[in-house]
């Protein structure tokens, strides 16, 4: 009896020890199941903070993107518009630079630019051109004011070209006269025979003008005289490029008493280029406030270095509408 309840009570007591191993190994499965929950909550929020970080900074990243892109194109458009206002200064300002060559002479133009004045300069060599429509008041009273006005302009424009291949130098025109001089604003030794080479290229096209329009164009008289001048800019307002001296003055006597398709020329001048073109003498001539000059016309003949064919292609250039 005391042996079967020893064992029963080692029975119990195995029974005990097993519950209770039981009991501790659920206690550590539970607790090892419950670190494992733990550890996948913290790798779940770390996985979410991960998440949000990366959107976070993908949000960042495009917002930046965007940013830049808007940038960008407000810098390109910007610099387009800069790129344009540039472009149309650089167009008024070369347009404004013509405009101002087309009135003074480059060398002129630059001093005023730099200076805002130019100073008068003392010309001892030059030769003054002088020409003026001789039936100008009879042509006039034909013409309507536009049909006036385009012809002054269409033989002024040939006028202009023609110097401009002798390197002279326009300075006005004042009504239907037009004044020209050769050898300035730099000096040229070839001022004279420039000067009588064109010369004799505008009486040709006035010639060719005059054939081909009859009465509705003019004839014309040319005068020139070589001699010191001073020229520069008077004034403040619509300021011009003028030329000044008793040289100017006895080149618009020649002028004023030449004839209706001549050209009268100075003995000075007569002088300078008397071995290249020919000349019929006048002799002496009474001249308004200047007493009596000795004058010559040049012989029309075509200049030399230029044929027949050359200078009438220039004419028809010119008379062609």
């Amino acid at each position: 009896f005391l042996q079967l309840e020893q064992g029963k009570r080692k029975a119990r007591e195995q029974e005990l020890n097993t519950a209770l191993q039981a009991q501790k190994l659920s206690e550590t499965t539970l607790l090892l199941q419950k670190s494992e929950l733990s550890a996948q909550q913290t790798r779940g929020r770390i996985f979410m903070a991960g998440i949000g970080c990366l959107l976070l900074f993908s949000f960042f990243i495009g917002k930046n993107y965007l940013n830049q892109r808007r940038s960008n194109r407000l810098l390109t458009k910007a610099n387009v518009e800069i790129s344009d206002a540039n472009t149309q200064i650089s167009f008024e300002k070369r347009r404004s630079e013509d405009l101002l060559l087309n009135i003074l002479p480059a060398d002129v133009a630059e001093e005023l630019k730099e200076k805002g004045s130019a100073n008068a300069r003392l010309f001892d060599e030059v030769t003054v051109l002088f020409t003026d429509f001789v039936n100008f008041t009879t042509v006039s009273q034909r013409l309507t004011p536009e049909e006036l006005v385009a012809e002054l302009h269409f033989c002024f424009m040939a006028f202009d070209k023609i110097i401009s291949q002798h390197n002279i130098e326009k300075i006005k025109t004042i009504g239907d006269a037009y004044l020209a001089v050769g050898g300035l604003p730099n000096a040229d030794a070839l001022h004279a025979k420039n000067v009588v080479r064109a010369s004799l290229e505008i009486a040709a096209f006035v010639r060719e003008r005059k054939a081909n329009l009859g009465d509705k164009t003019f004839n014309i008289r040319i005068g020139i005289h070589s001699g010191s001048v001073v020229a520069g800019i008077v004034g403040v307002k619509k300021f011009a490029y003028d030329i000044w001296g008793d040289t100017v003055n006895t080149a618009a006597r020649m002028e004023q008493n030449s004839a209706s398709g001549k050209i009268n020329v100075s003995e000075t001048t007569y002088n300078l280029v008397k071995d290249t073109f020919a000349f019929t003498c006048r002799g002496e001539i009474e001249a308004k406030n200047k007493g009596a000059l000795k004058m010559y016309f040049l012989d029309q003949v075509n200049p030399p270095g230029r044929d027949t064919d050359i200078l009438s292609a220039l004419t028809l250039e010119y008379t062609a509408k």
